[in-house]
């Protein structure tokens, strides 16, 4: 690898001390950088039927130029990791042998290098709460669900009040999600039953340690990145400079008002990906 290009004119300029350390510190030190992403949203532009979202025709591309350059690219996801797999179109590519996923949070894991999952026993809640949806949920127009095997995800995006159905819905579903020792992770127009205990802060915390990374950047748009923001911001603390990346929605501005750089959905997302690729050559 030749020397990195630290004149950083097309990059954008994050707004934050912290985040101009950590994107120096990427650029000096690739190497030991960890690329952590998470897929819909992020990788993934949103879209009303989550079984048809595909990740941006650039994503891979992007990810195949940046990923030799640095330590480890990881994508951590509330998704199941095949079903983030398959729709991200990330076996078996030249270039991404060592691409992790992490699913359900982190408690799923599949690794390019064998193309196998690893995954703990189902929680019984999950198939509870499962039976126990379709009554609560009768008479609800354009609302959902998606078996997600070691979860269960409810879906507004298609009700005729996207935000009205969501905001009536959360007090149910958690009372329905403690019943059966399960938690509701909230997101963009979707109300997701899983098992407590893992989240994208802890998996992103693991992943950090297990590749003994130095630096470290995370993407992310919804509600479910904020504990891996958290673990940036750890990490920061103690002394691992990061990068925090919102892929920029109106519908959730949490991320925004922390993130270090912002870039335009996906689109802009992958753009970023592929400037520090080049900038890396």
């Amino acid at each position: 690898m030749g020397s990195p290009d630290t004149h950083t004119t097309d990059l954008p300029e994050p707004v934050t001390p912290q985040g101009r350390d950590g994107l120096r510190a990427l650029l000096a030190r690739p190497g030991e950088a960890v690329i952590a992403l998470d897929f819909d949203g992020t990788l993934a532009p949103i879209v009303a039927d989550p079984e048809q979202a595909r990740a941006h025709p650039d994503a891979v591309p992007a990810l195949t130029a940046l990923a030799p350059k640095v330590a480890a690219v990881a994508v951590i996801t509330g998704r199941p990791a095949e079903v983030a797999v398959r729709h991200g179109g990330f076996a078996d590519v030249p270039g991404l042998e060592h691409l992790v996923v992490l699913g359900h949070y982190g408690a799923e894991r599949w690794d390019a290098a064998t193309g196998k999952v690893t995954a703990p026993d189902l929680h019984p809640g999950v198939a509870a709460v499962r039976a126990a949806l379709p009554g609560l949920l009768a008479g609800l127009e354009g609302v959902r669900t998606e078996d997600k095997g070691h979860a269960v995800a409810v879906h507004t995006r298609r009700a005729a009040d996207p935000q009205a159905a969501f905001d009536a819905l959360r007090t149910p579903l958690g009372d329905l999600a403690v019943r059966h020792g399960l938690i509701v992770e909230p997101g963009r127009m979707v109300l997701e039953l899983r098992p407590p205990g893992m989240d994208k802060g802890v998996a992103l915390e693991r992943f950090v340690r297990e590749t003994g990374a130095r630096v470290v950047l995370y993407a992310g748009d919804d509600l479910g990145d904020l504990p891996a923001y958290g673990a940036v911001d750890t990490l920061r603390a103690g002394g691992t400079p990061g990068l925090l990346v919102c892929s920029g929605s109106d519908e959730v501005t949490e991320l925004r008002e922390r993130a270090d750089v912002v870039a335009d959905g996906p689109e802009g997302v992958v753009a970023l990906l592929r400037t520090l690729a080049d900038h890396l050559s």
